[in-house]
């Protein structure tokens, strides 16, 4: 199994109003001549990191990440106002303008392969190829399954489930509660419910429970942006008609594409993964054996960096 791309810092920082309210966070690193690639943190509203920039060669990529609208360094922090996914898809094009991009690789987690296929989905002719991990494609099932008692998740971590549900009633619907809470005016209640929200998720998605984990997804600036756009989203079933990625897949069959999903990833199903695979016939699916959700997984992370030099060299020999 190798090993990641070395941690480097970003060449260049930059902040870009998208409208009145919103202003993005954006970084380039790598070789500033290299294959742009655009990288979507998932979510929505988790935000960017630098471990996020070791999956690609630096040397032949020029990487290009954002927070999107609510998250990370992007402000107004946690901001639900105008935060739909085709603001985002829109936010993406202004991003590729701003940056003087003809062209790019879309890559993506969780979230941002619900993104990158929107995106795709509406501008093929701007993606030179698709890197997706984690597929979540956004519908009332896959939703249901990470969120409610009768979906996979809870059934298979009852334990942490019932952390997760503490505060609410039986009669309670789970993600309509959440959200008065979420956007309560009550400060303490509100990152109470986000720390709930968010530790659920981050118990649940590497194979092994990571020791820090609690810590990590029970900081206030990040549970706070992640539970509430999350949750905003998932009320408002992703801005999505039902299905809507495998109905239009269509628009992209001819973009090449990789597909990496752990076996045991309990927060997005497998069953996305192969449904899309089964549609797209140029998306290469690749299951991780011994992996679960998250990009931190070593044979995840071990897959993508692997899926990113085959791009590259597929498309340095598609321009030979």
């Amino acid at each position: 199994m190798r090993g990641l791309y070395p941690l480097i810092q970003p060449n260049q920082t930059y902040e870009l109003s998208v409208d009145s309210i919103h202003t993005l966070y954006i970084e380039e690193s790598g070789n500033p001549d290299g294959i742009p690639l655009l990288f979507l943190h998932g979510g929505p509203g988790g935000g960017s990191n630098a471990g996020h920039r070791c999956f690609y060669d630096p040397e032949r990529y020029r990487m290009i990440l954002f927070d999107q609208r609510g998250a990370g360094r992007s402000t107004p922090h946690a901001s639900l106002e105008e935060n739909t996914t085709w603001t985002l898809v829109k936010d993406i094009e202004k991003v590729r303008q701003y940056l003087g991009v003809e062209q790019w690789v879309v890559a993506g987690g969780s979230w941002g392969t619900t993104l990158a296929l929107c995106y795709a989905i509406s501008h093929p002719g701007k993606v030179l190829g698709l890197i997706l991990r984690g597929i979540f494609l956004g519908r009332k099932e896959d939703i249901r399954w990470l969120y409610y008692p009768d979906g996979g998740a809870a059934q298979i971590f009852p334990e942490y489930y019932q952390d997760f549900i503490k505060k609410l009633q039986p009669t309670d619907d789970i993600i309509e509660s959440y959200y008065d809470t979420l956007t309560n005016a009550d400060e303490v209640k509100r990152l109470s419910a986000a720390k709930r929200w968010a530790i659920w998720e981050g118990r649940i998605s590497t194979l092994h429970l990571k020791p820090n984990v609690e810590e990590y997804f029970g900081d206030p600036h990040l549970a706070l942006s992640l539970s509430r756009i999350e949750c905003h989203y998932f009320k408002h079933q992703c801005f999505l008609e039902e299905n809507y990625i495998l109905d239009h897949i269509n628009a992209i069959q001819q973009i090449p594409g990789f597909i990496i999903h752990g076996r045991y990833d309990v927060v997005c199903k497998l069953e996305n993964a192969y449904q899309l695979s089964n549609a797209w016939d140029n998306g290469k699916l690749q299951i991780v054996p011994a992996a679960g959700h998250a990009s931190i997984e070593p044979a995840i992370a071990d897959a993508l960096c692997r899926a990113s030099d085959l791009m590259a060299d597929f498309l340095k020999e598609d321009k030979l």
